[in-house]
């Protein structure tokens, strides 16, 4: 008689573990690089001003994320999206865009982003969790706490002052969303 095998809760059709991790490695570097290059556009426009080391600040961060990914990415073999190029002028001209609008248009750009970051890896630490998967669960934690400061510090510096708050603020979080959507998969 056969023994038994073990359930692994997948279902037919999703993706097995290592294409799931592969998955949120590429999604998560391909969004700290938007990130990184959202605050390049805005300092750009913004360096120089008062708000430059406010800026600098979160770009750090982001850039601590993007390197850990980096590494993420080599030692785990996960390939990068095929659209980087795309996240490259894209993440840019949106943080450039918004800062030339005024300061408070690029907080609400931040506020957004990391709205839709904050939901994203909470998504993906609910599903870390069952996967046994506890440094790279630790490492999304972490960085979806830092993205709340983020979001919070711009809800500080004015992001709701913003012209059009609320129609910005749903373009780029549908903008984000549809990157998530594309780097997960191409």
């Amino acid at each position: 008689m056969d023994k038994p095998r073990k359930y692994s809760g997948r279902l037919p059709g999703d993706l097995s573990k290592d294409h799931l991790i592969a998955r949120m490695i590429r999604v998560d570097q391909a969004g700290e690089y938007g990130a990184k290059r959202i605050y390049d556009g805005q300092l750009a426009v913004l360096g120089g001003s008062p708000d430059e080391p406010v800026l600098r600040e979160m770009a750090e961060t982001e850039k601590h994320h993007l390197e850990t990914f980096n590494k993420l990415m080599v030692s785990r073999r996960v390939r990068p999206t095929v659209l980087a190029p795309l996240w490259h002028v894209a993440g840019f001209a949106l943080g450039a865009g918004t800062a030339l609008i005024g300061r408070e248009a690029a907080m609400a750009c931040t506020v957004a982003v990391e709205e839709v970051i904050e939901q994203h890896y909470a998504d993906q630490a609910v599903q870390l969790a069952t996967e046994e998967e506890p440094e790279l669960l630790a490492t999304v934690k972490k960085f979806r706490d830092e993205e709340i400061e983020h979001k919070e510090t711009a809800l500080a510096e004015g992001a709701q002052e913003a012209p059009a708050y609320p129609l910005l603020s749903a373009a780029v979080k549908s903008g984000s969303r549809l990157a998530i959507w594309l780097s997960e998969r191409v």
